[in-house]
Parts: C-alpha cells; structure tokens; sequence
C-alpha cells in the first residue's frame, strides 16, 4: 500500500492501481473502478478531494455507490442464485449452493455489504478454513468468487485474489479398473443391474445419468447402438429430480459393439416395454438411490479385490479405455459430456501396465535406429 498525503493507492495483483480514502463520515471509501496506472488513480483522489474541500462530496453519484455497498452478501448470494442463465440452475445444484453459503460463507461475511469485503479479509477467512476438507473450501471459496463478481460494479477488483483457491488438491489416487476386475464385479451385481457396470465403465457415464435411463434412450441396430445422454437425476431432500445432464453435458454415446449384447439382453429380461421404463429401477420401482447402488456395488469390488474403487470410479475406467483406444482430447470432451480440456484430462489415468509398455517401445525405436 502507498500512502500519500490523503488517500491511500494500492498496486492489485492484477497489476491495476486501486485508490481508497476515508471520507467526512469516517468510513472508508473505494473508488468505483481500478486505474491501470498510479497517476490515474492520484488525479482520482485529488478530484474528490477537491469535492470535500468544495462540500459537494454528498453527491447523487455518492449515495448511489453507498447504497450498493449496503448491498449485503446474503441479499447478493440470493440475487446471485436467480441470475439470468443460459440454463436454470439444477434444484440440486442451488441446494448445495445454499448448504456450502450458510455452512461457511454467511457467518463471516453475510451480513456485510459487498463493498465492505477487502482481500485481506477473504484470506484470513480461507486459511481459517479446515484443511481436511479441501473440496468443500475449493467449493466455498468458488461460489464466494462467483456471487462477488456478480454483485460487485462493473471495474471493482474482486477481493477474492487467492490463486489456485477455487481447485481442490485431493491426494486420493484413482486407480482404473483392469478389464479382469470390471467382469469379476458385472457377474458379482445382481442380475437386474449387472449391465450397470460395462454401461458405466465402457460408456464413462455418471450415476445420475445411468439410473434415469429410460428404454427410449436406447438405440440398436445389429451390432451398432447407441445411448442418448440428455437427463440425469440428482436427490434433493430425500426426492428425485430430473433435469439436464451435469455441466449441461448433453451427447450421444457410441456403445463399444462387444456390450451391445449384453444391453440388449438386459432390455429383453428387466426393461418394461414401455419407452419411458426405466433401464436400472429401484426394486420397488422409481429411481434408484445413490445409497442401494452402493451397497451393490460394495460387493462387487470387494470380489473384485478393489475394496478402494467407488462406482464414480467406474467412470475414470471409462476414460482411461478411451484415451487407451486413441480418443483426442476433443474426443474425450465430447464422450465424457466435457466442456474443458481439463476436466477431461482429470479423468485420465494410465493403466498399471502402461508405462512398461511404452518404455519397451522406445527401446524398440532405439534398436531400429
């Protein structure tokens, strides 16, 4: 921070200048925008000083900036939630957005108005955060970024400054499935779901949209099929929801020709005839919980011998087969229902003997050099 004679000026790691002051009401004032150098932000300063000396500082322009400092980040996070979008938000998504704000955002900062935030302020609430759940600190310092920006006028620094804060480091390893592994846990299911696994792990798709399958979405021609990703199901307060697929990662996916059979079997055997009979129903009918799945699902890795792989992890298995097979990055993006490279990339993972394999094919280059 720079001082001057009156006001402060504050170089942003942005590399922008940013001008503050305290005014006539011993608050605190930050100019309306950053200045891209430090002689804008001084000539900035000396304007509303002047209009102190000159007793014009209670301008219209003032009380309008006061009164969106009085904004607070509750009223902010609520207008944030229902925003124009492309898409609405998934019933799901505003649930968890809701339960990450009141756990760990609105007790700090709820009460205070958006203008009031400074980034020394959001760093000490960040590292006050437990470290031991680093996704849900990623998580709530993602969405605090978010409704700030939304609430904030146009040119204001956000304070939210942390780089790399929005991502979480796990240090959980995903290890993929070997093709041994995924026919030990297909035959340990039961019957009426053990086409759940080579769709799941072949096709890399998600549990909120293999459980909404519906016949309908189902499409054989001999050995050639396909499957229509354009829904998928999300729990809220113990009720399913439909809606779009997550990340809006509506696709097409090709079936691998060696799982068609089995898809059409299961058809045959456990599908109503109806085209909205869903693929994979709960016992009693309905969708099926993420909670029945999994404890199907434990079994299965457990005769598998991979007691570590969750039913998600299927879903890398899924992507590293592909990446294995020759798929591009846009390829994988539009497989896994991507929208950046580096998601599709997270779900990549060389398999346990792949990297003997490429060194045993360098050592044959080198020889035929």
């Amino acid at each position: 921070m720079g001082r001057r004679g009156w006001g402060a000026i504050r170089k942003l790691p942005s590399g922008r200048y940013q001008a503050s002051y305290t005014g006539p009401d011993l608050a605190r004032h930050l100019a309306p925008v950053t200045f891209e150098g430090r002689m804008q932000a001084e000539a900035w300063l000396s304007k509303v000083r002047l209009e102190i000396e000159d007793e014009t500082w209670g301008t219209a322009r003032s009380a309008k900036a006061k009164a969106k400092r009085l904004v607070t980040v509750t009223e902010a996070f609520e207008t944030y939630l229902h925003k124009p979008r492309k898409r609405a938000l998934t019933p799901r998504t505003v649930a968890h957005y809701r339960q990450v704000f009141g756990a760990r955002i609105e007790p700090a900062f709820g009460a205070l108005g958006v203008g009031a935030i400074h980034s020394e302020d959001v760093e000490a609430w960040f590292y006050a955060m437990d470290t031991k759940h680093q996704t849900a600190r990623a998580h709530a310092y993602a969405l605090l970024t978010s409704v700030l920006s939304h609430a904030l006028p146009k040119g204001t620094e956000n304070p939210c400054q942390i780089e790399g804060a929005a991502s979480a480091t796990t240090k959980r390893k995903v290890v993929p499935a070997t093709l041994a592994e995924l026919d030990v846990m297909e035959a340990a299911m039961p019957p009426r779901c053990a086409a759940m696994i080579p769709m799941a792990a072949w096709c890399a798709l998600r549990f909120g949209e293999i459980t909404e399958l519906r016949r309908r979405d189902i499409h054989i021609d001999g050995t050639v099929a396909t499957v229509d990703i354009d829904r998928a199901v999300s729990w809220v307060g113990g009720k399913p929801i439909v809606g779009v697929p997550k990340a809006e990662s509506d696709r097409t996916i090709a079936l691998p020709p060696h799982i068609v059979g089995k898809v059409q079997a299961h058809l045959d055997q456990y599908v109503g005839k109806g085209a909205d009979s869903l693929l994979f129903p709960a016992e009693r009918g309905g969708h099926m919980m993420h909670t029945t799945l999994a404890n199907m699902f434990r079994k299965a890795r457990e005769a598998a011998g991979r007691p570590d792989l969750t039913f998600h992890g299927l879903r890398h298995t899924g992507a590293t087969l592909a990446a294995r097979a020759g798929a591009t990055l846009t390829e994988q993006m539009a497989r896994l229902g991507h929208k950046t490279p580096q998601m599709a990339i997270r779900y990549q993972h060389a398999a346990a003997d792949r990297d003997r394999v490429i060194a045993d094919a360098l050592s044959a280059m080198a020889g035929g050099a």
